[in-house]
């Protein structure tokens, strides 16, 4: 049976931009708005303590002005869930943070970590807030977002995306093994970083994943053709992939 793929647009680097030279633009709730109207599912922004791009005032806006779903990616700390707890976003996505750190740079250790994050999960889930967990494809991973009680875990693909020849094929592996696992488990399973138009179609054929979280690429393919034609193609290849890959389950 085809399960719908959504599609989430993370608007970070837009704020990236603008704080490069300071003011208020570009405007990153504008870009959010574009995006919805592209066909995008859901936003997601990424409010980091260093406020490096993303700030409280878009957080603000944004939670005024969508009609989609807003997914908060945050740090676990008190000041965050603070912030989340007061904005009551759609969902929060937990992610680890360091400050010498150009971009996350990779999955949350939630499996020796779960003692600290335990208390997070727990808040967030009894204010109404779906909570996932941005992890690395690794079993024991998810059967710690499971003990926590995280309704849904983000896959990494960074690592799939930055290899090449055999070791993509094996971090493509790690991949679809970790997206059947959360399914088995009963997790929801969404995916991203690093993703293009080059690299998505495989990852938009698991059957597991529900969920494609994109940004850096398609803000930087806005800058030559638009961010509207920069998203509705990124989610043609995606539906195209997944559609083919039915077809062959079915055949």
């Amino acid at each position: 049976m085809t399960r719908t793929l959504r599609l989430g647009i993370n608007i970070d680097h837009v704020a990236t931009i603008r704080n490069a030279r300071g003011g208020g633009l570009p405007d990153p709730v504008r870009a959010a708005k574009l995006a919805e109207d592209a066909g995008a599912d859901g936003i997601t922004a990424h409010l980091r303590e260093d406020r490096r791009h993303i700030s409280d005032e878009d957080i603000v806006g944004l939670m005024e002005q969508l009609a989609v779903p807003l997914n908060l990616e945050m740090a676990a700390t008190d000041e965050m869930l603070g912030i989340a707890l007061r904005h009551k976003p759609h969902a929060a996505c937990i992610v680890p943070e360091k400050r010498q750190e150009r971009t996350t740079e990779g999955g949350l250790d939630a499996a020796g970590g779960k003692d600290h994050l335990a208390p997070f999960v727990k808040a967030l889930g009894e204010a109404g807030i779906r909570v996932s967990l941005f992890i690395e494809p690794e079993p024991a991973q998810l059967e710690a977002a499971l003990e926590l009680g995280a309704p849904v875990i983000e896959l990494h693909t960074g690592r799939y995306c930055d290899s090449q020849g055999s070791e993509r094929d094996h971090q493509f592996k790690r991949l679809t093994s970790a997206a059947r696992l959360a399914e088995n488990l009963g997790l929801e399973c969404h995916a991203g970083h690093g993703l293009t138009f080059d690299s998505v179609g495989p990852i938009a054929a698991i059957p597991s994943v529900r969920e494609l979280n994109i940004g850096h690429f398609l803000i930087g393919e806005a800058i030559f053709g638009g961010l509207d034609s920069a998203i509705k193609r990124m989610r043609a290849l995606m539906d195209k992939a997944r559609a083919e890959a039915d077809n062959e389950r079915s055949a």
